[in-house]
């Protein structure tokens, strides 16, 4: 049985890191779901530049490890005179790195989208980007709620590699706690149970949204 004595006696820390972890994670969904968003337009644009664009940078991304995205913020800008915190480095690069795995989910909805659709639209005297704002974004949105559920549930628990740069997140303070305690198996016992309360919920919610839309037709 885990000591919880140890989760008592550090609770302070415990909730700490939590509540980093739900703000990085947060900022970085908000972030990743905007970029995302716009990569995913110029993935499917026919101006060869911006397409050129979105489609280096979802490659680039998506082939890298995450924790290489996060040293470039949190150890190559100083070397140009950027210097960026633990947190703000392990946030900016989770947006980032998650942002080309939205952009494909949402560029799959766009493309499942009726090109009549758009047609109509655009001979209706609507501009191209009022098009996919109006039209064909909230649809292809809503075809992919699954695929996106999946990258924010991947996001917060990609948010641990925050720990690694000393970002202030729940596996940094956990860390802390099992150097302290040396009682590593129950530390992070009480970890995951800290995350599965972030991520569970985010799995019913994003389950309840599904069928409610099924239902919507």
């Amino acid at each position: 049985m885990p000591d919880f004595s140890i989760l008592t006696e550090y609770f302070d820390v415990y909730l700490e890191g939590f509540l980093n972890t739900i703000y990085a994670s947060v900022l970085a969904l908000l972030g990743s779901f905007a970029l995302g968003t716009v990569l995913a337009v110029f993935r499917i644009s026919s101006v060869k530049p911006l397409q050129w664009l979105g489609t280096v940078y979802v490659e680039f991304i998506r082939n890298i490890p995450l924790l290489l995205v996060v040293y470039l913020f949190y150890l190559s800008l100083p070397t140009i005179g950027i210097t960026l915190n633990g947190f703000v480095s392990g946030t900016i690069g989770l947006t980032v790195y998650t942002a080309a795995f939205i952009a494909e989910a949402i560029r799959a909805g766009i493309l499942s989208v009726s090109k009549g659709q758009s047609e109509a639209a655009l001979s209706s005297g609507l501009t191209y980007v009022q098009t996919m704002r109006y039209v064909v974004l909230p649809q292809a949105i809503k075809i992919v709620i699954p695929p996106l559920s999946n990258q924010f549930i991947n996001l917060v628990k990609n948010s641990s590699v925050l720990s690694v740069i000393a970002g202030l997140d729940l596996m940094y303070f956990g860390d802390r706690v099992a150097s302290k305690t040396y009682a590593t198996f129950d530390t992070y016992i009480f970890i995951a149970v800290f995350y599965l309360a972030l991520t569970l919920p985010l799995s019913y919610a994003a389950l309840r949204l599904e069928r409610r839309l099924a239902k919507q037709g």
